[in-house]
C-alpha cells in the first residue's frame, strides 16, 4: 500500500544495501562520512503483491533522495500491523514512521505528529482521515473498497452475458453461477478476505441513504439496532444461506482468498483495487478475463465506496521527528514511489497533477476509470470498516465488526444478535 520517512545531514557518497528483515535488523546502512547519519525506524508490512523486493526499492528511492539517514525496516508478522504497532508501542519499540496503520486510539494518546496544512498542500484531499480535524496519517492514496472482480469465463459458463446493475440482478446471476455448480463469491475469514463484501452491502443499504451515518452514530442519533444496518446484515446472511458464499472459505486468509478467486475456484471477488496487481502482474494474471463493476444497489443507482488515506504516519514523540517528516513527505510524493504503487499494489494516488502511468496495467486502469466515473457523479461514499479518523469506527470496534461478519456467515448470530452485540462494544469504546 505506502511509505516511509527522513534524514538530516549530508554523507559522502556511497552504495546502499537494502534487505529484508525483522524488528531490530538495520535495512539499510548509510556509510560513515561527513556529518552526523540520522537513524530512523519504519514499519512496513507485506503481502502477495508488496513483497520485500517492492519495498526495498521504494526505500531505497526516499534514501537516494535523502543522503544521511540509516533505516530500520520492520515488517509486521500478520496483516494486522495495528495491533503490532499497538505492541510495539506497549514495548516502548514505536516506530519511528509506519505505513497503513490505523490512527485512532494513536493518535487520541499523544503518540502521533499532526500535520500540518502547509505540509498537505500537494494532497488532493488534505482532510481526508482527519481526527477531531487533525491529519496524522498522509492522505496519499485512494482506495475503492469494494469493486466486483469478475471471472468472465466462468460467467460466460453459466450464461451470464453482462455485469449486474441492481441488487435482484446479482442475485439472480449468482443463482446461475450455483446452479452451473460454480461458487458465486470468493470469501476469506479476515479483515481483508471477508471485509470488503461487508463493505460492499453497508455501502449501498445504509451509506448511500446516509451518508453522514458514521458521524451520526458517533453523536447518538442512530445505532446499529436501527433497520437500515439490520438490512445489511440480512443480506450477508443471505447470501451465505442461500449458499452464494462458501461458509468453509471462512478458513481464508486474504492471500488464501485472492489465491481461490485466481485458481477459478469462484466467479465474484469482492476486493480492493489493489487486487488490480495481482490480475496484471504476469507472475499471477490467470488464464481467464478478468472484469469489474461496483456492488449493485437495489435500483441500480451507483454507490462507489473507497477511502482516501492509508498513507504514513510518524512518531509525535521521535527523537529524530524532523528528520522522520522530512522523508515521510519525500517519499510520498516521489513520482516512482506512486508509479510503483499504482503497478505494485493497485492503488490510485491522491497527489495534484497525479496521472496514472501509461503501462498501468488493464485491470488497474478498467478500475481507475471506474472510480473516476464514481467521482464525476458524485457516487462516492466512505468504506464500511476500511475509513479511519471521524469517517471511521473506533479502532475497538473494528476486530468486533469483522468477528460479526463471519458469524453472519456461519450463522453464529443472527442480524439482531450482531446489531446489539455492535452497540455494546461501540458504548464501551465511547
Amino acid at each position: 500500500m505506502k511509505r516511509m520517512w527522513a534524514l538530516t545531514a549530508s554523507i559522502m557518497a556511497g552504495s546502499l544495501v537494502m534487505t529484508a528483515c525483522t524488528v531490530g535488523e538495520p535495512v539499510s546502512q548509510a556509510p560513515p562520512g561527513v556529518g552526523e547519519t540520522v537513524k530512523i525506524s519504519f514499519l512496513t508490512f507485506e503481502t502477495p503483491n508488496l513483497t520485500p523486493d517492492v519495498w526495498d526499492a521504494s526505500i531505497k528511492r526516499a534514501l537516494d533522495a535523502n543522503p544521511g539517514i540509516q533505516v530500520e525496516k520492520l515488517v509486521a508478522p500478520t496483516q494486522d500491523r495495528t495491533t503490532y504497532a499497538q505492541q510495539l508501542l506497549t514495548s516502548g519499540q514505536f516506530p519511528d514512521v509506519m505505513i497503513a496503520v490505523a490512527p485512532g486510539g494513536f493518535a487520541e494518546g499523544g503518540h502521533l505528529y499532526a500535520w500540518q496544512p502547509d505540509e498537505l498542500a500537494d494532497f488532493v484531499c488534505p482532510q481526508c482521515g482527519a481526527i477531531g480535524g487533525k491529519v496524522y496519517q498522509l492522505p496519499a492514496n485512494t482506495q475503492a473498497i469494494p469493486l466486483v472482480y469478475y471471472n468472465k469465463d466462468l460467467f460466460a459458463k453459466a450464461g451470464i452475458t453482462a455485469a449486474p446493475k441492481t441488487y435482484p440482478e446479482l442475485l439472480a446471476a449468482a443463482e446461475k453461477l450455483k446452479a452451473a455448480g460454480i461458487t458465486p463469491f470468493v470469501v476469506g475469514g479476515g479483515h481483508d478476505a471477508l471485509g470488503p463484501t461487508w463493505s460492499a452491502l453497508l455501502a449501498t443499504d445504509l451509506f448511500a441513504k446516509n451518508r453522514t451515518w458514521m458521524a451520526d452514530r458517533r453523536s447518538g442519533k442512530v445505532a446499529f439496532t436501527d433497520p437500515g444496518f439490520i438490512s445489511s446484515a440480512t443480506k450477508l446472511a443471505d447470501l451465505a444461506a442461500k449458499g452464494y458464499i462458501d461458509k468453509s472459505q471462512l478458513s481464508l486468509d486474504y492471500t488464501a482468498a485472492q489465491q481461490a478467486f485466481l485458481a477459478g475456484k469462484g466467479a465474484m471477488y469482492a476486493m480492493g483495487n489493489w487486487f488490480a496487481s495481482a490480475a496484471d502482474s504476469p507472475s499471477t494474471k490467470p488464464a481467464f478475463g478478468i472484469g469489474q463493476f461496483f456492488w449493485p444497489s437495489d435500483d441500480g443507482t451507483l454507490v462507489a465506496p473507497g477511502f482516501t488515506g492509508g498513507g504514513l504516519l510518524v512518531n509525535a514523540n521521535s527523537p529524530n521527528i524532523e528528520a522522520a517528516k522530512k522523508f515521510a513527505l519525500s517519499f510520498q510524493l516521489d513520482k516512482a514511489n506512486l508509479d510503483a504503487s499504482v503497478k505494485n499494489d493497485g492503488l490510485i494516488p491522491a497527489i495534484k497533477g497525479y496521472a496514472p502511468p501509461a503501462d498501468a496495467g488493464p485491470a488497474f486502469q478498467e478500475g481507475y476509470e471506474l472510480w473516476q466515473e464514481a467521482v464525476a457523479k458524485d457516487a462516492v461514499v466512505e468504506s464500511f470498516g476500511f475509513a479511519v479518523g471521524d469517517a471511521g469506527m473506533p479502532p475497538g470496534v473494528v476486530p468486533d465488526w469483522d468477528s460479526s461478519a463471519q458469524d453472519l456467515v456461519s450463522g453464529g448470530k443472527t442480524p439482531a444478535e450482531v446489531a446489539a452485540f455492535l452497540d455494546d462494544e461501540w458504548k464501551k469504546e465511547s
